[in-house]
Parts: structure tokens; C-alpha cells; sequence
């Protein structure tokens, strides 16, 4: 319809009263200018909502990470996407941005064979026996809910520094929308299970061996006022 209209002012235009004088040209050398600058930004989006439609970057339902926000997306419109947070935040995001931004589409990522994968790392002292770190760590992502054990989670020794060693802890996941909440139980599990072995989990700032490991014995996980679940 604004097609239509915007073809019939190029018609009518000649014969419009006083069309042939210099304001009136002048005025609409800048009418055509402004619309013109506005016009191109339209475009733009209008290209982008187009790009991610048809390269099918993700769609209404997926969890994404566009820049530097993560959430579901509720919304693909021709000018911009719409994505809900963790925190029920509402965020739009031009479509023009998303040509020019990196998007990681977690729920396509999942259907695969090893679904999202997902790491978190500790540091050990050298006096525990690497060996049993990696059987602890193992442990803890056995224990945790929402973690595939196929593929099994695996650990890596990512380095040797002067007064510890970096280990980090790699589990896939069935579902990308719950990894922070299947994180936060999994750094829960990883904590129990060294105090269970009096293993001391270092600070990255550790700089002299203690004379006895910082752990919790198992009779006070639940001090006040922390519950027991049942």
C-alpha cells in the first residue's frame, strides 16, 4: 500500500501547484534525502531478518547466545529478534546486529550425538595424586542430574602451575537451557566429594602448602542454617 502511495505522488508530482519553482524543488531534494538515510537503515534490518530466516540461524523456541546474551528466543521478526534471559529479561536485537555479531545456537547444538558440552575446572595441590583427582571429578558429574554419561565426562590437565595443578572437567548436557542451574549442582557435587576424600580444593591464589586440608567434614554440610533435603 505505501508502494502504491509513494507511486502515485511520482506521478501526480508534475502537476502539483508551484512544483516548478526552487523551494519547492529544494524541499523536495530534502523530503527524498531524509527518506533516503531512513530508508537505508529500514533496508538493512529487513536484509538481516531475511539472512537469518532463510540460513535458518535459529528460530522462535531456541536457546542462543547472540554477543553477549544468552536466552530463549520468543521472537523473529523482519526487524528484530526478541530473546527472554535467565533472569526474564526481554531483550530485542536489530536484525541488522545479527549480521555482524556472533550467534551460537545452543538447542541445535544438543540434538547431536554428544549434545552441549560444558566445562569447569578446580585447582589441586601437588600432593594429591592426579589420578584420584580425575576419579573425583568423574564422580561428582555421575552424581550430578541433567549430565549425559554418554559420551562419559572426561577431565583434562590444562596446567602445571607453580604451586598447583589446573584441572578441568568437561560433561555434556541433554538440555542447554538448564546449564546454569546443572553447573551450579554440579560445583555442589564437586565440593562434596573432595571433603568425602579430605582432598583441599586450592584458590588460585594459593602460595603455601597448610598445615592440615581446608575441607568440611561430612557432619557439617547441613549446619544452620542450611536443610537437608529429604
Amino acid at each position: 500500500m505505501v508502494l502504491v502511495w509513494i507511486f502515485a505522488l511520482i506521478i501526480a508530482y508534475p502537476f502539483i501547484p508551484g512544483s516548478q519553482t526552487q523551494v519547492f524543488q529544494g524541499v523536495s531534494v530534502f523530503l527524498g534525502l531524509m527518506v533516503s538515510l531512513g530508508s537505508a537503515g529500514l533496508v538493512g534490518q529487513l536484509i538481516g531478518g531475511l539472512v537469518v530466516v532463510y540460513t535458518r540461524a535459529f528460530q522462535a523456541g531456541d536457546f542462543v547466545r547472540i554477543g553477549e546474551h544468552e536466552g530463549v528466543v520468543q521472537e523473529l521478526g523482519l526487524l528484530a529478534a526478541k530473546i527472554i534471559t535467565i533472569r526474564k529479561e526481554e531483550i530485542t536485537i536489530p536484525n541488522a546486529l545479527l549480521m555482524s555479531i556472533t550467534t551460537i545456537n545452543y538447542t541445535r547444538q544438543s540434538k547431536n550425538e554428544y549434545g552441549i558440552m560444558i566445562a569447569t575446572g578446580v585447582t589441586i595441590g601437588y600432593d594429591a595424586p592426579w589420578r584420584q583427582v580425575h576419579a573425583m571429578l568423574e564422580m561428582a558429574a555421575q552424581r550430578t542430574s541433567g549430565v549425559r554419561q554418554s559420551p562419559e565426562p572426561y577431565v583434562l590437565q590444562r596446567a602445571l602451575a607453580d604451586f598447583y595443578v589446573e584441572y578441568t572437567l568437561m560433561v555434556g548436557l541433554d538440555k542447554a537451557e538448564d546449564r546454569y542451574f546443572i553447573m551450579s549442582e554440579l560445583h555442589g557435587h564437586i565440593q562434596d566429594v573432595f571433603n568425602e576424600h579430605g582432598v583441599q580444593i586450592m584458590s588460585p591464589h594459593f602460595m603455601a602448602q597448610p598445615d592440615a586440608s581446608v575441607v568440611v567434614p561430612r557432619e557439617q554440610w547441613f549446619a544452620p542454617p542450611a536443610a537437608r533435603k529429604s
